[in-house]
């Protein structure tokens, strides 16, 4: 190697031991790592509302969330869908609400800027249906313009083709409940009582309180939903209060001892807000405790408040500990061991609601949260016993248990398609998308190639094995998920790098040289996508425009995902993208803050496709460390070509 080679070479370790002190720094006493999940404004604003309604805002320092709402307005007004979008409609009006709740006069110069904003873009009237339905509780929309939820969907029986299991798992978790108050249709007093009259850009006495006209499927659900409507209206609705009784009971069932509903605020919000409408007091105990497991997901600092969508200590640890041992931590280091003996005691032994369409599996599986029984996923699970593989722990013999009851639940999981899905097993009914209820489009949970590939990876990686021919519907499923230009989508992450990093580390593993082709052109995609700065970024706007694919400023996250994926290319196929990864290294390398952390504004994790996005605040930390691992393994290698 040349001189400069080994001085790049040191650069690397030096970059590699600062990102593992910066790890090691944070991790909890207990032995997992947990950093903050940024989303969008709204969690937070529909969380004051919340309170307002239950009387309980004189209770918390909500005054600390105007101060955050007023810091993430933009210049022009609005606030962001994601980082850097120029502003969203729904969004803002959301903000506006909550700033008014919180006491800001309309009069407000951030407020004059946030209507102006609003209104330039449609005003309410163009918001989303959830926007609507959080404006219509307070009486700032009428619910005549909010779709009707009969509450006898809750008795449809399992094996019929509409039914609340059909949903996925946050759409379920988070409509039950909202059964309960689209049929009361509640309008609580709030303190300051407001109105957004100033917000309708055609002026509030001239609104259309109706559902928009789509041109599609959409519109024969409209019909449907006139003629709830009108039943409604009647008192004619059939089977209502067996209904709202069902929902109730499957509302409480699902609280988690911490009061958590599904580990996500949507549902844990919509809970609360169903537990209000059938009156139950606030010094109920299961009230108590949704409040507190809502309080737990806030982020407090002296001048801010804002609540997190969801919480993430499960995957930030497997990560976490899958960057230490990649990047020369021994196995049996103790923060690796604690890390991995907390992991062990949060495996779930409790059957869920993917019990429900999956007959044959049976417990073993890991969830996101601290706590959420009902909803373990499969891409946690995945990365979990990767991460437990890496691991020497005291006890070998209950890891190998715990990994194989994790498997076997796993392929259980495996969708008809021959992909595997997040939370549930076929769900797949892509016209529930069409009700008007369901205009974030996230009313479904099918396989998706990042999350197949998490599985496959894990196979591969771990020494594992399943049926010979569900593993080849698998493989078979990632192959045709491959996009024209040699990329694959990313439904979990932004977007395309993500899908291609992850297909690309399970091809890599499993008879990569019978997928050499479809390898190579991955990996020259990601090649021919790299910016100037020797770094990979993509921007959330590629889930609306394709054009896009690949193209954004550079991120630490995003860059490490194209690292991982050209790596795993190289070592699959003997062809190592050398120029392209020595800059990509070189961009992590320079771009390391002092105390080994880097930083990125942009939002590279995904909620929904197009309409929720999310920042995991320890992706720019672990992945660049994976990233950087791997490529200390690589140029130590006599197996790849490095000149």
């Amino acid at each position: 190697m040349q001189t400069q080679d080994r001085v790049k070479v040191n650069q690397v370790v030096e970059a590699i031991a600062a990102s593992q002190e910066y790890l090691l720094s944070i991790q909890n006493p207990t032995g997992y790592w947990w950093a903050e999940l940024e989303s969008n404004v709204t969690i937070t604003a529909e969380a004051v509302l919340l309170h307002k309604i239950w009387g309980t805002d004189q209770t918390r320092p909500l005054h600390k969330v105007a101060a955050y709402l007023r810091d993430e307005q933009r210049q022009h007004g609005g606030w962001e869908l994601y980082y850097g979008d120029g502003g969203e409609l729904s969004t803002s009006v959301e903000a506006y609400m909550a700033l008014r709740l919180l006491g800001v006069p309309a009069n407000d110069p951030a407020m004059i800027r946030a209507k102006a904003f609003i209104l330039q873009r449609g005003g309410v009237s163009k918001t989303r249906i959830f926007t609507k339905l959080h404006l219509a509780l307070i009486g700032c929309y009428n619910w005549r313009g909010i779709p009707s939820l009969p509450p006898w969907v809750m008795l449809l029986p399992e094996g019929f083709p509409v039914n609340i299991y059909e949903m996925s798992s946050w759409a379920r978790s988070s409509t039950v409940p909202l059964l309960i108050v689209c049929d009361r249709k509640p309008v609580f007093l709030t303190n300051p009582a407001i109105n957004l009259d100033e917000l309708y850009a055609e002026g509030v006495d001239r609104v259309r309180w109706e559902l928009p006209q789509a041109g599609d499927w959409t519109d024969l659900f409209l019909t449907l939903d006139r003629g709830f409507k009108l039943a409604e209206s009647l008192n004619l609705v059939p089977f209502r209060q067996e209904g709202i009784k069902a929902a109730e009971k499957w509302i409480l069932e699902r609280q988690e001892a911490t009061g958590d509903w599904g580990g996500i605020i949507p549902a844990m919000l919509n809970s609360m807000l169903a537990l209000r409408c059938l009156d139950y007091d606030r010094s109920d105990p299961i009230v108590e405790r949704g409040l507190q497991a809502i309080d737990n997901f806030v982020i407090e600092t002296e001048n801010s408040y804002r609540v997190q969508p969801c919480i993430s200590p499960v995957w930030d640890t497997a990560w976490a500990m899958r960057a230490l041992v990649e990047s020369g931590f021994a196995p049996d280091d103790p923060a690796v061991v604690k890390a991995g003996e907390w992991l062990l005691q949060k495996q779930i032994l409790d059957y869920g609601d993917w019990a429900v369409k999956n007959r044959q599996g049976k417990p073993g599986a890991w969830a996101f949260e601290f706590e959420n029984r009902f909803y373990p996923d499969v891409d946690d699970s995945a990365v979990v016993v990767m991460a437990l593989h890496l691991a020497k722990l005291p006890n070998e013999k209950i890891k190998q248990a715990a990994i194989a009851r994790a498997v076997n639940w796993i392929a259980s999981m495996q969708c008809k398609p021959g992909g595997w899905a997040a939370f549930d097993l076929d769900n797949d009914q892509d016209w529930l998308n069409s009700i008007p209820y369901g205009d974030l489009k996230a009313m479904i949970d099918p396989n998706t190639a990042d999350v197949t590939a998490r599985v496959v990876e894990m196979l591969g990686a771990c020494d594992l094995s399943i049926d010979s021919d569900n593993l080849e519907r698998s493989l078979t499923y990632l192959l045709s998920e491959q996009e024209t230009e040699g990329c694959w989508f990313g439904r979990w992450g932004v977007n395309y790098i993500y899908g291609t990093s992850g297909v690309l580390s399970a091809l890599a593993l499993i008879d990569p040289q019978r997928h050499k082709l479809s390898i190579e052109r991955g990996a020259a995609w990601l090649v021919g996508c790299q910016n100037p700065d020797g770094g990979w970024g993509e921007t959330c706007r590629s889930y609306n425009d394709p054009s896009l694919k690949g193209k954004g400023n550079s991120t630490a996250s995003q860059t490490a995902w194209a690292l991982i994926g050209l790596l795993a290319a190289g070592e699959a196929t003997g062809k190592l993208a050398l120029d392209a990864i020595e800059q990509g290294i070189a961009y992590l390398v320079a771009t390391q803050k002092p105390d080994g952390t880097w930083f990125e504004a942009d939002f590279t994790g995904t909620g929904f496709p197009c309409h929720f996005y999310l920042k995991y605040h320890l992706y720019q930390q672990y992945f660049p460390l994976i990233a950087l691992g791997r490529y200390q393994a690589a140029i130590g290698s006599t197996n790849l070509p490095l000149s």
